[in-house]
């Protein structure tokens, strides 16, 4: 039996929305500014498929991703089909030169774990985390961005 966590969080980026999408949907990038993900690879036979891992401390963990939907500068959405249990999408909404970045998160939990972890506890430190995740990706799309310009 597994229990699901769900957080969504957002963050304003100064910057137009096809910008931001092009350094989202590199997803290879995405340990730049996420502070947990150790390693994005992309499948070479397969790119709808990607390889992650998760390290933080003493612990690690890995899983499969597919894509589902992908609509330009609009939304991916995504779920793992082996390894860690998660499931989400980020979606972008054009600002008329600025970008929201709304990226939501889901994550199954053991039963057994979740009887033992606090999970309102665990909740607060993945959202805390995962918002200062895009926190960092602003700064990093504004930089990129300021530098092309």
């Amino acid at each position: 039996m597994t229990d699901w966590l769900e957080h969504s969080v957002f963050v304003e980026v100064d910057t137009p929305i096809d910008f931001v999408w092009h350094l989202w949907s590199d997803l290879e990038q995405m340990p730049r500014w996420m502070k947990w993900i150790d390693s994005v690879r992309v499948l070479e036979d397969d790119p709808d498929l990607s390889r992650w891992k998760l390290a933080s401390g003493s612990f690690e963990f890995t899983w499969l991703s597919r894509i589902l939907k992908v609509v330009p500068e609009q939304i991916i959405q995504w779920e793992s089909v082996d390894g860690l249990p998660n499931r989400g999408a980020v979606r972008f909404y054009d600002r008329h030169g600025k970008s929201i970045v709304k990226l939501t998160v889901a994550y199954g939990i053991p039963g057994i774990l979740g009887q033992v972890m606090d999970n309102l506890f665990l909740g607060r430190v993945v959202e805390s985390t995962i918002q200062a995740d895009l926190e960092r990706f602003r700064t990093y799309a504004t930089d990129a961005y300021a530098a092309e310009s």
